[in-house]
């Protein structure tokens, strides 16, 4: 597989209200679009690294260097037999798992389209609907947070999650779980606590939680190790993982039972493969993590949730839930708290390049 030019593209899109977590208040989803061209073909990856470090280390500034200096022209400069290589190929060039990530997915999604065969079936899925939940920012107002909640499940979402914080925790769950006593429920503290809080946040396993995302450091496996042992909660990690290798290191540990997978995160679609294959071989249950992605990420995230394992709805959730515009021509929304898979060649999405030009703050294209 030869590719003829490379071309990134950074957008702007709105969302549709904000969304807060406990760290960071998002209003506009800004990422790097890659489109890779080969023999006639375009494939299309996603970048959820952000702005500044909210989430993790990376940004879009860092990635654009990383990509420009280091990524781009080894693609260029070698042909790629297998999109599943260049992980390796790239091992050299130190973290960065976002930028290598989409860009090797816009690989994955070439690879397929000139295969005329679509993602999930050259990953090795199923290519059946997937089951999905949807994913509620801090709400402060107790009646807005039940409203939202009331919305969601009327919608028919397999499960819903809650952003917490230190101050914005057992009360507001406690509240949703007597008002749905059956709802499937869990909570993200998107690294908000600390071990001293373990004692408090044992008043969760009263509220019969599927798990408890991310309580912790972001770069921490040994204290939520000590954190688990001393809940009945399952704990779920999220930031922790950025690699195969450090879910395993997690599950050796104890400090999870649950896998968030995030392909941004891991480092690509080849990451998720091998992350997958590590939980089945120890029946660990997964499932496939949000970060507000725009319809070409939000496209690849269905397709890999089709893999063998991923047993726990994910946070992809409809695309209008978000945002009021895509950028891609294919609506992406959950009938019953279920998502097709788009169907076609690859990722099986094309973009909108009338509103795809409208919020577009940059754009460069490297050629061969």
């Amino acid at each position: 597989m030869v590719i003829d030019e490379v071309e990134l593209r950074v957008v702007r899109v709105p969302l549709r209200a904000a969304f807060a977590n406990a760290g960071h208040v998002t209003t506009d989803k800004v990422a790097v679009l890659v489109t890779v061209r080969g023999g006639g073909v375009e494939g299309y990856g996603e970048g959820v690294m952000e702005p500044l470090p909210w989430f993790g280390p990376e940004t879009v500034g860092g990635a654009l260097v990383i990509l420009r200096q280091a990524l781009i022209p080894d693609l260029l400069g070698r042909p790629v037999d297998d999109p599943g290589e260049v992980s390796r190929r790239w091992a050299g060039w130190r973290g960065n798992p976002m930028a290598k990530a989409c860009l090797e997915m816009a690989l994955w999604d070439l690879a397929a389209r000139q295969q005329d065969r679509p993602l999930w079936q050259v990953l090795g899925g199923d290519g059946r609907p997937v089951a999905v939940g949807a994913s509620i920012g801090l709400v402060s107002d107790r009646v807005r947070l039940l409203d939202a909640v009331a919305e969601h499940a009327s919608q028919g979402y397999r499960r819903i999650k809650l952003k917490i914080g230190p101050g914005a925790d057992l009360d507001p769950l406690t509240a949703v779980r007597q008002a749905f006593p059956d709802l499937a429920l869990s909570a993200d503290g998107n690294s908000a606590y600390t071990l001293a809080a373990a004692s408090h946040l044992a008043g969760l396993d009263e509220l019969d939680l599927d798990y408890l995302e991310q309580p912790l450091d972001a770069d921490d496996l040994v204290d939520h190790a000590v954190l688990s042992a001393q809940l009945a909660t399952p704990l779920c990690l999220d930031e922790s993982l950025s690699s195969p290798q450090r879910v395993e290191a997690a599950l050796d540990l104890r400090a999870c039972s649950v896998v968030n997978v995030k392909a941004g995160r891991l480092g690509g679609l080849a990451a998720v493969l091998d992350t997958a294959a590590r939980c089945r071989a120890r029946h660990v249950p997964m499932w496939c993590g949000g970060m507000l992605e725009l319809g070409v990420g939000r496209a690849h995230n269905l397709h890999l949730t089709t893999l063998p394992g991923f047993s726990l709805p994910g946070d992809t959730a409809s695309a209008s839930r978000t945002y009021a515009r895509d950028i891609v021509e294919q609506p992406l929304e959950a009938v019953d708290g279920v998502m097709a898979i788009p169907p076609g060649p690859g990722i099986g999405v094309t973009l909108d390049r009338g509103f795809l030009a409208e919020v577009t703050e940059a754009v460069e294209t490297v050629r061969r």
